[in-house]
């Protein structure tokens, strides 16, 4: 039965945005057969005995087990993973996403929507070979991509097991789905074996980074990461089908009283990555994790409908032509 096309997956951009899906070939396939992908988990395996892999340089030997902000030592450790259908349509089509959780965070969010995993750290502690098999599973049940969730922190694991799952027959697009509070080094890493980068832009201001996130650095690692991703993948490019296959799908989560500097993002993304970039303006917050406290009165209550439509006027404002297309959608709600 031929899949059914999904209304919101109809999006615009150039012609060179649509490929046929017969005609793709994950990236990690090539950089596996040519030897980089192994010279690339030493590297990465070795770099955690002095943990710089992303913007904390917490310097912990995490080959020892010890670790710091993110709380993860030599192994991975995993909160779920299930085909998800909420992801954006060009992700979930009708097969829903591979997504696979990872527990734990280096940000330190505080209104964090999935608080017991990045904050207290529900989940289980994964070797490589269990890893892969999740990975395999996924692509058993139809699944059309394999998304990493909070990568941050977990660069190396991921790229100690994919090993495993290519032996196994893995041949899916990979996503890595990061807050892009994300180390060069881990990006550099990443090259040659990363499909599709889903980075989110949460704060342009340092200061809001400070106070809501506790990463003041976060706006300037964001930048030269997101940069770095569209610089080794390019804009999004999807299949016959609506279905993406390689390129950047950048998110940014909207929220109260314009905290997270949307209007300064958007130009920036149009500015520095184009305006064909896909981007998914993101109007469902609400008040999570330990946003109830006084200390977070700003936050503490949904964006209203004039906050969600002016993010989507300042995007459109700044040039950027490709919105996901559930972000008009969502007007109808406010």
């Amino acid at each position: 039965m031929a899949p059914v096309m999904l209304r919101e997956v109809h999006i615009e951009g150039p012609p060179e945005s649509r490929r046929k899906r017969s005609e793709f070939e994950p990236a990690y396939l090539s950089t596996y057969h040519s030897g980089a992908l192994q010279k690339k988990i030493e590297e990465a395996i070795a770099a955690l005995a002095d943990c710089t892999l992303c913007p904390r340089d917490c310097h912990v030997n995490r080959l020892a087990d010890k670790y710091a902000v993110c709380k993860t030592g030599r192994y991975a450790v995993v909160g779920s993973h299930f085909p998800h259908h909420g992801e954006e349509d060009c992700l979930r089509g009708w097969r829903g996403s591979g997504t696979i959780f990872f527990s734990w965070c280096n940000l330190r969010c505080v209104f964090c929507q999935n608080y017991d995993l990045s904050w207290e750290g529900a989940g289980v502690g994964t070797r490589p070979e269990a890893l892969a098999e999740m990975m395999l599973e996924l692509q058993t049940v139809g699944c059309h991509n394999i998304n990493f969730v909070t990568p941050e922190h977990v660069v190396p694991q991921i790229l100690e097991a994919l090993p495993l799952a290519i032996e196994g027959g893995l041949r899916l697009p990979l996503v890595y789905n990061t807050s892009a509070y994300d180390s060069l080094h881990s990006i550099e890493l990443m090259d040659g074996v990363v499909d599709i980068y889903m980075p989110d832009f949460k704060f342009w201001d340092a200061e809001m980074a400070r106070r809501y996130s506790k990463a003041p650095n976060y706006p300037e690692a964001a930048r030269r990461v997101i940069k770095k991703m569209h610089e080794q993948v390019g804009d999004l490019i999807v299949d016959e089908n609506g279905l993406a296959l390689r390129g950047v799908l950048l998110r940014h989560l909207v929220m109260p009283g314009g905290v997270a500097g949307t209007r300064e993002i958007m130009q920036w993304v149009a500015r520095e990555l184009g305006p064909d970039t896909y981007v998914n303006v993101m109007g469902q917050y609400y008040p999570a994790g330990k946003v109830s406290s006084r200390e977070y009165v700003q936050i503490n209550r949904q964006v209203t409908g004039y906050e969600f439509r002016a993010a989507l006027d300042e995007a459109r404002a700044a040039g950027l032509r490709r919105l996901d297309g559930r972000s008009a959608t969502r007007m109808d709600r406010f």
